[in-house]
């Protein structure tokens, strides 16, 4: 199944985990973690999918 979209929901700690195991997708650029612009969610699916499990809050959800 591809992936068509990211949701960081609120109780993100910005440990930036998730930017550690897809580091081409995900960016604590203040105190919560964002979706890098432009990212290629298809090409990553798979390391995004590990951090969205890997998420200490489980605020990572993916659609």
């Amino acid at each position: 199944m591809a992936i068509t979209k990211i949701t960081i929901e609120d109780g993100c700690t910005g440990c930036g985990l998730c930017e550690q195991i897809a580091e081409g997708i995900f960016e604590i650029p203040s105190d919560v973690a964002v979706v890098k612009a432009g990212a290629d969610l298809n090409a990553n699916e798979a390391k995004i999918k590990e951090a969205a499990d890997s998420c200490p809050v489980t605020c990572i959800k993916v659609a």
